[in-house]
């Protein structure tokens, strides 16, 4: 008897849309139910934008220590770890570096704004500025700095949220929030087919991804960066959400669009990201790193590495 097709449902969540498939069409009521549980923490401990979360606290403090959970610990150590591990390309304090750029609210209502910037761009405040006590769960961060988890907290929940599916429901699973994407579990005959978009803009769904490329995984993440994904212009300036720490502006990158494969989703968003920010020296990055990976220069021609496959 032929095996029943993977059952998937998308909805919106965390500024993008979130695409569950799993393996068992009996499993996806309980696992969408799982996924959903796991956004809405996510959202609620990492918003930048709603005054309720515990970032917002964080960031409102004045310098003084913020009690937080354990999900805002691990997400705030992933993003320190993040920057120690790209030497500080990967900055969590760019929040205000986001806000001078005139991302300061939810990017569908941020981008509407088209007028003028009128301060010059800040750079970042400096992550190891940011001390967090896991021992204590306490954090502290400067008057003056924001910080901003978009870089990893979107991986993050990819991972949380297909190792509590699976071990919850058992199965395989696959988890896609914007192009974050875990898989866990016994995948479908033949691995998980995934599509490669080079040029998907903010407005982009499931339904209206034209591929460039399809691959095949069987575990681990995979994450695509892009300068098109959260871009938007202010007078006559064309800006995006991937900042260089130093000075506060969007990366001039020589790529608008890399793909990564690694053991995780974070793991791979990390890579990804900081390739954009590394540009003509990132082939060689991430080959020494052994990660698959595939670069997209703006006039659409690619670069591949660790064996992504041609």
């Amino acid at each position: 008897m032929p095996t029943a097709a993977p059952a998937s449902r998308t909805f919106r969540a965390l500024g993008t849309f979130a695409t569950l498939l799993v393996t068992d069409p009996g499993h996806l009521g309980p696992a969408c139910d799982l996924l959903s549980a796991e956004l809405d923490a996510i959202d609620a401990a990492c918003s930048r934008f709603r005054p309720d979360s515990e970032l917002w606290r964080v960031n409102h403090a004045r310098g003084r220590p913020v009690a937080i959970s354990p999900l805002f610990g691990e997400a705030l150590g992933v993003a320190l770890a993040a920057a120690e591990l790209t030497d500080g390309d990967l900055d969590p304090t760019c929040g205000q570096s986001l806000i001078r750029l005139g991302y300061d609210q939810d990017f569908a209502r941020a981008r509407q704004r088209t007028s003028p910037l009128r301060q010059p761009p800040l750079p970042a405040g400096g992550w190891r500025r940011v001390t967090l006590d896991q021992d204590r769960w306490l954090v502290t961060v400067p008057a003056g700095i924001a910080l901003d988890l978009g870089a990893t907290a979107k991986a993050l929940a990819a991972d949380r949220a297909a190792a509590a599916v699976q071990t919850a429901v058992g199965g395989g699973v696959l988890v896609n929030l914007g192009g974050d994407i875990r898989v866990a579990g016994d995948p479908p005959d033949g691995g998980w087919h995934v599509g490669i978009a080079d040029d998907a803009g903010f407005d982009t769904s499931t339904d209206s991804i034209e591929p460039c490329q399809v691959v095949l995984i069987r575990d681990g993440g995979l994450a695509t960066s892009s300068t098109l994904g959260r871009a938007w212009r202010r007078g006559r300036a064309a800006l995006h959400h991937i900042v260089v720490p130093a000075t506060g502006r969007p990366a001039e990158s020589c790529w608008r669009t890399v793909s990564v494969a690694a053991a995780s989703c974070v793991g791979a968003n990390i890579a990804s990201t900081a390739a954009i920010l590394r540009g003509a020296r990132a082939p060689g990055w991430l080959d020494e790193l052994g990660l698959p990976a595939r670069l997209v220069r703006h006039d659409g021609s690619t670069v591949t590495t660790g064996g992504w496959p041609g």
